[in-house]
Parts: structure tokens; sequence; C-alpha cells
């Protein structure tokens, strides 16, 4: 996976993955979930084409 995952000031987490299709469903899967002590309420997906842009996975802040 490439891309980035930042958290927003409202509580949401914010995720931009580019990778193989069964990698991004292993992710989605996985934010469904949470880390431990996470509570989620909610999971948004949206497709978009691929930008190629990342070459890592990093956390912004």
């Amino acid at each position: 996976l490439t891309g980035w995952v930042r958290n927003l000031p409202d509580g949401r987490v914010e995720i931009v993955a580019e990778g193989e299709e069964s990698a991004l469903q292993q992710l989605l899967a996985w934010c469904h979930e949470g880390p431990q002590a996470a509570r989620v309420d909610q999971v948004e997906c949206r497709e978009e084409p691929v930008s190629g842009e990342f070459d890592t996975f990093i956390m912004r802040y």
C-alpha cells in the first residue's frame, strides 16, 4: 500500500491509499474494526482513479 493517513480535528481519520485490490480490501476491513480501544462509528469509502503519486505510506500531521 502507498498513500497517507491523518487524524482530523473532529476525531475522524482520513486515509488515502493505493495498492493491490486485496491489500486495499484488507485495509478497509481493518478500518471497520480499528485499533484496540478505538470506537468506529462509520466508515466511508470512495474509489477514485489511481494517481501514482505515492511511493510510501506515511502518517500526515
